[in-house]
């Protein structure tokens, strides 16, 4: 009798279990968890002394009498558009900021107008127009009072001596001029290199095909340069402002505040660390806050604005 052996059948692969894709969420959270850090160091530098700020400015408090501290509602804010000394120094801001704003962006229109042309040496002329940029505010402004303004040993008076002019005291005479001046040539090669992207972003075809028609050359700057630099005139205008309406350096290196030239940022820092009126000071500070946000709200919008139209062309 044969013994019959049936081999064992192969035991069926087995399917692996599907992978699940990681949710959206889960996803969303993996790419945003690098940014964490700088979120986080964010919102402690900037946000959290702004709140603190905000909360002492509804605050009747000055430190030398701590005990005496008590809540004042919108009282600080009502002083602070009030008060006679605080109403000059808004209005000194904003003196300060158009002045400077429009000086800088005329000077670094002709500036750009000029670099956009080609020349020899025109990268070395560039790198020196862009220098006072570049330059430490406080360094700048202390630059000006000495070096220029100083009327016994500055350049202009220097200058004047040489041709038998007067020797006007320039701080004392014009203090307000004299502030301006210095931010308008710190700011000014800042304007002129966006107007001068501005510039190099031009249809060049389009000019072509205006000389072409026999447009001169102010026609084409009228008609077909300023339209289009119209964007980046408003940015450049926007960021100004927003840097100017919170100057502090010039003012206080230059003037010390004095002789009408105190502007809301030096009044903030008057307020808070010579008359030690933390509530008052944190209100004027709140206020130059909001309007530097708002300032900020238009210069994001033109930006925006100015992306899409680079998108469009592409």
């Amino acid at each position: 009798m044969t013994a019959t052996t049936t081999a064992p059948s192969a035991a069926p692969d087995r399917v692996p279990a599907p992978v699940r894709p990681p949710s959206p969420r889960l996803k969303a959270w993996a790419t945003r968890a690098p940014l964490l850090p700088a979120l986080i160091f964010m919102i402690a530098v900037t946000q959290l002394p702004f709140v603190a700020t905000l909360v002492i400015s509804f605050f009747d408090w000055n430190s030398l009498y701590p005990d005496a501290r008590s809540f004042a509602g919108f009282g600080n804010y009502g002083d602070v558009l009030t008060d006679p000394a605080l109403r000059k120094s808004v209005w000194t801001t904003i003196l300060l900021t158009v002045v400077v704003v429009l000086a800088s962006l005329v000077l670094g229109l002709a500036l750009a107008l000029l670099l956009d042309r080609q020349f020899k040496g025109r990268g070395v002329v560039r790198t020196l127009l862009i220098a006072p940029f570049l330059v430490v505010p406080v360094a700048a402004a202390l630059l000006w009072k000495h070096v220029l303004y100083n009327p016994e040993y500055g350049l202009f008076n220097g200058l004047l001596h040489y041709v038998g002019g007067p020797q006007p005291d320039w701080i004392s005479n014009t203090p307000l001029l004299a502030v301006e001046a210095a931010l308008v040539w710190q700011w000014t090669p800042f304007m002129m290199l966006i107007l001068l992207a501005g510039l190099q972003s031009r249809d060049k075809q389009q000019i072509e095909a205006a000389r072409v028609d026999g447009a001169s050359d102010w026609q084409i700057f009228v008609h077909l340069t300023l339209p289009h630099l119209r964007r980046y005139l408003e940015l450049g205008a926007l960021l100004g402002s927003i840097y100017i309406v919170q100057n502090f350096d010039a003012v206080f290196t230059i003037t010390s505040g004095g002789l009408g030239t105190a502007n809301l940022p030096y009044t903030v820092y008057q307020s808070f660390y010579q008359a030690h009126e933390n509530g008052l000071a944190s209100a004027a500070g709140v206020l130059v806050v909001i309007g530097s946000i708002i300032i900020a709200t238009f210069a994001l919008r033109v930006v925006s604005s100015l992306f899409r139209e680079e998108v469009g062309r592409a």
